[in-house]
């Protein structure tokens, strides 16, 4: 058994919740996608109208596994890049130079685990706090979809109501995916579309909307 959470939208914030399930071991695709099966049918237990939606590129959906953030770039740069690239430390950072590397390679670089603590991030000329934890991931991974999609691709996500994300644990990583996809249909139904936040208005919408 595993548990893993899976993320959705209550009372207009973006919540979480964990659940348990079979976990189907091995790395092969097949093994992948048992476990998201095994997954979705416990959300089902709890929910048998719910309509979950795997974001990664395990998935058997095709508007899924196109919203992975391994797939996503912006300003022609891989997300990972871009988000390990822009890390301020206390004794280090931002690092550009990661922007030119492998996604992999810039994740592993040893100045990310050798810098100190960190202590923001810096963008396009801009500083983002690292409180609320997951927004500057959020908002780059967001102005990659609005970049990447058209509307209707965009407004598809509406069509569901629970994300998951197979590989994320929370035991061990903060950001996935899974969040930042229901943000964006919270948006899209308060907006009708993507707006172009400013850093401010992003991080007040987000600390507003996301309590997971």
């Amino acid at each position: 058994m595993a548990e893993r959470p899976a993320f959705f939208i209550r009372q207009a914030k973006v919540v979480s919740k964990l659940y348990s399930f079979e976990w189907f071991p091995g790395f092969s695709l097949s093994q992948k996608q048992k476990s998201i099966e095994s997954l979705h049918h416990a959300i089902l237990k709890t929910d048998e109208g719910a309509r979950p939606l795997e974001i990664s590129t395990k998935g058997r959906d095709a508007l899924g596994r196109s919203l992975s953030a391994f797939h996503l770039t912006l300003h022609n740069t891989p997300l990972e890049n871009i988000f390990q690239s822009a890390k301020v430390f206390e004794n280090g950072g931002p690092y550009p130079d990661l922007l030119k590397l492998p996604p992999k390679e810039a994740k592993r670089d040893t100045r990310l685990r050798s810098s100190g603590s960190l202590k923001a991030f810096h963008y396009c000329g801009k500083e983002f706090p690292i409180v609320p934890k997951t927004a500057f991931y959020d908002y780059i991974y967001i102005a990659a979809v609005k970049s990447s999609f058209t509307a209707d691709t965009i407004s598809a996500i509406s069509s569901y109501d629970y994300f998951t994300d197979i590989e994320f644990n929370p035991r061990q990583s903060v950001n996935t995916q899974a969040r930042s996809v229901p943000l964006i249909k919270l948006i899209v139904s308060d907006y009708g579309y993507l707006p172009d936040f400013s850093e401010e208005e992003f991080i007040r919408y987000h600390k507003e909307h996301v309590i997971c």
